[in-house]
């Protein structure tokens, strides 16, 4: 299982942003698609985006789609997710994770078979 260490989590104001890393832990001879997820707590961890192997084709949930951005070392098992113009519901721990299954329905990614987490990073977003 390819984990990953996620970093560039911290607090902020809304409207501000932040960048987030992810980086494969381990080596790994296959490049995979990269989904990234939050969580709070009590609450079901959420994917909010995937990026495919060569970061040509990306997905976003509704709820971060125009303020998120998600690109990729397409060499490596490296993803980065830019977001901009954040707003307290973004409050979360933030983890990545490497795409077992990927599909592509109507020219839309699917990314699935998420099964191993790093330790993630908060994101706190308060004023």
């Amino acid at each position: 299982q390819l984990q990953f260490v996620e970093s560039g989590g911290g607090s902020v104001q809304p409207g501000g942003s932040l960048r987030l890393s992810c980086a494969a832990s381990s080596y790994s001879e296959g490049v995979y698609a990269i989904g990234w997820f939050r969580q709070v707590p009590g609450k079901e961890r959420e994917q909010i985006s995937c990026i495919s192997t060569d970061g040509d084709i990306t997905n976003y949930a509704n709820s971060v789609k125009g303020r998120f951005t998600v690109s990729r070392d397409t060499r490596k098992n490296t993803a980065y997710l830019q977001m901009n113009n954040l707003k307290t519901d973004d409050t979360a721990t933030y983890y990545c994770s490497a795409a077992q299954t990927v599909q592509y329905i109507g020219g839309i990614l699917k990314c699935y078979g998420f099964d191993s987490w790093g330790p993630g990073t908060q994101v706190t977003v308060s004023s």
